[in-house]
């Protein structure tokens, strides 16, 4: 994006590790119309928290680069999988736990009640199906869901949206990310919002801390990597807890996560190697 002004980003922290490896990395914004991709090697997609707001341009700028001599990652295959939430349903399908879904078209105003009752909550969160940085993320109480009907209405008059309960594990434990680069596991992180909000991104005051995650979640996570084809350059799974005491999945974010390089200082130069060994593996493959 052309500018990350309002938004903690970390990815500077990558700039040294990839130079010690003969990589130089510089920031560009994919709204640049004058860049010509052709004099990169690589392009890796990250912190576009903008494309949201015009997700078919996006699109246009990844075939752009997937159509240049510089290889994408992660894939346009991969993002035009992830960037829609729909992709869900496809990782139930296949055997994976996520928090419960319903899915809508566009929203009417006598079906929210059938949303609490069909997901047996009395709290409810409802999000677009394409969205970023918890834009446009309602977090609705039964008892006065009648006060969101305007906004509803006006938000979703013809636009996707993904209805889940309310975890309350997210207030009283927090959310759980787990990274791999590659194939090789990096870290894990616990978010937490501030009090009175469901939102657990530091831009609205989410508090975040290094954690070793039980044996079950990190088997949970690698689990889901191996669902994953083509297989991510990068991927972040976001989970939380359940009231079985297991962990469903909330996001599986394969498009412009961040990565928090700040939280692991070892994380950095893991993915600069991963990233090296990457590119070693697609330039033998080439002269093959």
């Amino acid at each position: 994006m052309d500018n990350l002004d309002d938004f903690e980003c970390y990815d500077y922290l990558l700039f040294d590790p990839m130079k010690s490896l003969g990589w130089s990395a510089t920031e560009v914004s994919w709204r640049d119309k004058l860049i010509d991709w052709n004099r990169y090697e690589a392009v890796i997609i990250r912190s576009s928290w903008d494309y949201q707001q015009a997700p078919k341009a996006f699109l246009n700028t990844l075939e752009e680069i997937e159509n240049s001599s510089a290889h994408l990652e992660n894939s346009l295959e991969t993002v035009k999988w992830n960037i829609d939430k729909t992709y869900l349903k496809d990782l139930q399908e296949r055997g994976i736990e996520i928090v419960p879904s319903l899915w809508g078209t566009h929203f009417e105003k006598d079906q929210i009640d059938q949303y609490f009752q069909r997901l047996q909550t009395s709290e409810i969160i409802i999000k677009p199906t394409v969205s970023a940085g918890a834009d446009d993320t309602f977090w609705i109480n039964r008892s006065d869901s009648i006060n969101y009907i305007d906004t509803l209405l006006d938000t979703f008059n013809n636009r996707p949206f993904l209805i889940q309960p309310f975890m309350q594990n997210i207030i009283a434990e927090g959310e759980f990310s787990v990274f791999f680069f590659g194939d090789t596991y990096s870290h894990t992180i616990l978010k937490t919002p501030k009090k009175d909000d469901f939102r657990v991104q530091e831009e609205h005051g989410g508090i975040l801390k290094k954690v070793t995650p039980e044996k079950k979640l990190r088997s949970s996570a690698r689990e889901l990597h191996t669902k994953i084809t083509p297989e991510p350059l990068y991927s972040r799974m976001d989970y939380v807890r359940t009231a079985e005491n297991t962990f469903a999945l909330m996001e599986l974010e394969l498009i412009e996560p961040s990565l928090y390089f700040n939280m692991d200082p070892e994380s950095p130069e893991r993915f600069a190697k991963v990233f090296d060994h990457w590119m070693e593996a697609r330039l033998a493959n080439s002269v093959q």
